[in-house]
């Protein structure tokens, strides 16, 4: 419903034809759903005549997007501790070494290294 509404101002019908058509949504159920999307902020409605023409707005878009950043922010460091161990295990491999078990921090559960280790 976002993507098609990122197009520009849609028709609320417009978008239940998109939506319903590709996902097999009722009608009833993309209007609670636009419906939602004004009530916090991710969409406007203006009336014109019988129907109701759907916008993006921009604001409530950045601060979704700001809001899941500072949810990926402590995921990215697991997964760069993650790939790393991996990166070692992989080369401890082709040397033909025995990987050793990562020791994890004890206050984050993050994979450390030797260098965090020491420092």
């Amino acid at each position: 419903m976002l993507r098609a509404a990122a197009h520009g101002p849609q028709p609320a019908g417009v978008l239940v034809d998109l939506v319903g058509g590709e996902f097999a949504i009722s009608q009833p159920a993309i209007s609670r759903h636009l419906r939602l999307l004004r009530e916090n902020g991710f969409a406007d409605a203006e009336i014109d005549g019988a129907r109701r023409i759907y916008h993006l707005r921009a604001d409530g878009l950045d601060a979704a997007a700001t809001y899941l950043d500072r949810l990926r922010a402590p995921l990215s460091q697991r997964l760069d501790a993650l790939h790393t161990e991996i990166a070692r295990g992989r080369s401890a491999r082709r040397r033909g070494e025995a990987a050793a078990e990562p020791r994890l921090s004890a206050a984050s559960g993050i994979p450390i290294t030797p260098d965090q280790e020491a420092s």
